[in-house]
Formats: C-alpha cells, structure tokens, sequence
C-alpha cells in the first residue's frame, strides 16, 4: 500500500465480550501497523504520537503500566475510537468494535503532517 493513498478500509471488526469475572475483552483484531520510512525508533515514533494527540481534536489517555506506549483515543470531531501503540520501530492502530475508517485515516493525516516522513500501511486482521 503505498504511503500516499492508503486505505482504511476495515475488513473485520472486533466483538466485545464481557466475562463473568468482570472486565472486558475483545474476540478477534484488526491493527494498521504504520511503518516509517526511513526508520525510527520507539522514543521518536512516540513523540510523533503524542504530538498529534496533544494537538486534537482527541480525549486521550495512557491509562496502563505498560513497557510500551498505549493510548486509548477519541476522535472529538468523528467519535472514533481506537487504541494507538508504539512497538517495535511501528505505530499500531487497533480497531475496536465501533470504530470507522475516518477516524483512523484523521489520525494517519495528522501523523504524516507532524513526522514529515513516508509511512508504509499494511492492514492484519485475526478473526476467531
């Protein structure tokens, strides 16, 4: 997928379960990894992130000790949303069950905006 025209179309959603013993959980994944071309590492992908949060129009929050960044984002403008996460020299857009290919291609926008690099876009989906 090239960098300048890449889709957000969402082949498979996640269903949200909810156990017995409390808490959430959710059946099945669909995650954009957004791979920067040239390379760069976690610290400088998450200050990209962080930037374009801290910007908006997103609520936001960092609400897991966690040995990478997580952030659970809303689009204010699109409601959307959807988890950001940094690993392994990528961004990571986890799509949850209510979640629309908009909000995801906003936050792509604002990110290529604010890094000034190329991304590649490559789309995974596990659905059990």
């Amino acid at each position: 997928m090239t960098a300048r025209d890449p889709s957000f179309a969402i082949p498979g959603r996640p269903e949200r379960t909810y156990p017995r013993g409390g808490g959430v959980e959710y059946d099945g994944e669909t995650v954009f990894e957004l791979d920067p071309r040239p390379d760069h590492d976690d610290d400088e992908l998450e200050t990209f992130v962080r930037a374009v949060l801290d910007v908006g129009p997103y609520r936001f929050g960092d609400f897991l000790e966690l040995p990478m960044a997580l952030y659970l984002a809303r689009d204010e403008e699109t409601t959307d949303v959807f988890r950001v996460t940094v690993r392994e020299g990528t961004v990571r857009l986890h799509v949850l069950p209510e979640t629309e290919s908009e909000g995801l291609r906003r936050f792509y926008d604002r990110l290529v905006e604010e890094s000034a690099c190329e991304w590649r876009v490559d789309c995974r989906t596990d659905m059990a």
